[in-house]
């Protein structure tokens, strides 16, 4: 390892104080180019560089990469090691669309729940209260009997240490209570498995994936999803779902084009000419 690596090494141990895994993150990265291309990388043209770089096809990995060696030529550059700061342009990586179900798919899977059993009965209530409040599935597990106010659940304990509020269809709480009527012991937590602890996310994972074959979390995005075809606003959206900031809802706006593009296509006289 070369000195200047040791001293960015012992900077992001001691002055930015970052948790042991990002320090072996950022000392694996670059001991690694240091290794291959034998020379230290304060050496290294960004020619060599990006020669070097280009092994990593998958653009994740290869922008982690990038991040590493951004900050190291930032701290060199400002230790006075470099002349002139360098750096390098990440790479771009196209936005994944959010999976989600629509409606009629969620009510097939829960037409396979068998809600003779207690157990069937929370399984049933929970797809469907995931799908009736777009909560987090750690939102959904942490979940009181005192967080419910008549038609509305108080959210505590969020992402970020936030709190909202968001109302609950009425055949979403129907469900929730026939299954705590059902249920053969009482538990503040309303989630529970059978030996009356706090379902786990494994086990939430594992119930939409029988019965959807997706994770809880794409239950959310449904929910959104289901709002903005529903015409509405985005700002709304961001408020129930808990958004810090609106940028991260709007990637629900493809939802929007898609179908003004669609109603276009179906009913304009030139869309198909």
């Amino acid at each position: 390892m070369s000195n200047e690596l040791e001293a960015f090494i012992e900077y992001i141990t001691v002055i930015k104080a970052l948790s042991a895994k990002s320090i072996e993150a950022y000392r694996s990265d670059l001991v690694s180019i240091e290794y291959h291309m034998k020379v230290p990388i304060i050496k290294l043209d960004n020619n060599s560089l990006l020669t070097y770089l280009s092994r990593y096809e998958n653009k994740r990995t290869l922008n982690r990469k990038l991040s590493a060696i951004n900050a190291f030529f930032d701290f060199c550059y400002k230790e006075e090691f470099l002349d002139l700061k360098q750096k390098f342009q990440f790479a771009k990586i196209p936005k994944n669309l959010p999976k989600y179900l629509s409606y009629e798919t969620i009510e097939h899977g829960l037409s396979l729940i068998d809600t003779r059993t207690w157990i069937g009965k929370r399984d049933y209530a929970l797809i469907l209260f995931l799908y009736a409040s777009g909560m987090r599935i750690s939102e959904c597990l942490d979940m009181r009997l005192e967080n419910i106010e008549g038609e509305w659940l108080h959210i505590l304990h969020a992402k970020g240490e936030k709190e909202r509020i968001v109302p609950i269809a009425k055949v979403a709480l129907d469900a929730m209570n026939s299954y705590l009527n059902a249920r053969p012991f009482s538990n503040d937590v309303i989630w529970c498995n059978y030996q009356k602890k706090k379902l786990s996310r494994i086990s939430a994972f594992k119930i939409t994936q029988k019965y959807l074959a997706v994770s809880p979390h794409v239950l959310r995005h449904s929910y959104a999803t289901s709002l903005i075809r529903g015409g509405a606003d985005l700002r709304v959206v961001q408020e129930l779902l808990g958004h810090a900031s609106l940028l991260t809802t709007q990637i629900y706006t493809h939802i929007q084009r898609q179908d003004l593009k669609d109603t276009v296509e179906a009913c304009h006289p030139m869309a198909n000419t």
